[in-house]
């Protein structure tokens, strides 16, 4: 995460009831949101050894789902590398990344579960969603409309060229959660062509 949590959630006096993490690689945000009174808890993350991973280092009231989400139900392929720790695998077949970050190589594929967020029934106390999919991001907003009904703050991963192919670039994004009464409050860019913002829910809709 690029955005420094501590500060959004004092500067936007951020009221986090729960938190649906999609991409939840190692749970390497665990420990700050445990620091910060966040309880409820939800993992999403589709590769097998991250997922054994995540599951080493989170605890067991915390609630995880080794699946990709989307909009649709059933299986997906993902480009997978290992040089980043899996961290730059995606369903997106990489572009720009590929020159941006030539080190990292994607020399496999795995077959994954998909599904939509709104398929998962979760309960209304996860009021935050923290998504970082490379570039699928817009994909897994399509399936959660209902979910969103009930989530006030989202940092997402935003993009401005094309890392991947067909990535959502960060206008588009924004144009579609404002239909939701989303608005984009804070960007970081430390990536250059990639980084994270802040939606918080301005207008309920």
């Amino acid at each position: 995460m690029l955005l420094d949590f501590n500060n959004l959630i004092k500067k936007y006096n951020m009221d986090i009831t729960g938190v649906i993490h999609i991409g939840g690689h190692y749970g390497e945000e665990h420990k700050l949101y445990l620091k910060n009174n966040i309880k409820n808890i939800v993992y999403f993350e589709p590769l097998k050894d991250n997922f054994s991973k995540l599951q080493e280092n989170v605890d067991s009231e915390t609630l995880l789902y080794n699946i990709a989400l989307g909009s649709y139900k059933g299986q997906t392929e993902m480009f997978v590398e290992t040089v980043n720790n899996g961290q730059s695998s995606s369903i997106l077949e990489p572009k720009l990344h590929k020159i941006q970050y030539p080190h990292i190589i994607f020399n496999k594929k795995e077959t994954v579960n998909i599904d939509l967020l709104d398929n998962i029934n979760l309960e209304n106390k996860y009021n935050m969603i923290n998504i970082d999919v490379q570039g699928y991001e817009l994909e897994v907003f399509k399936g959660a409309t209902n979910t969103l009904k009930n989530v006030k703050y989202i940092i997402s991963e935003i993009n401005r060229d094309e890392l991947y192919e067909n990535c959502v670039h960060i206008e588009e994004l924004e144009n579609y959660l404002k239909q939701f009464g989303f608005k984009l409050i804070e960007q970081s860019w430390d990536g250059g062509t990639w980084g994270d913002g802040l939606f918080i829910k301005i207008q309920q809709k």
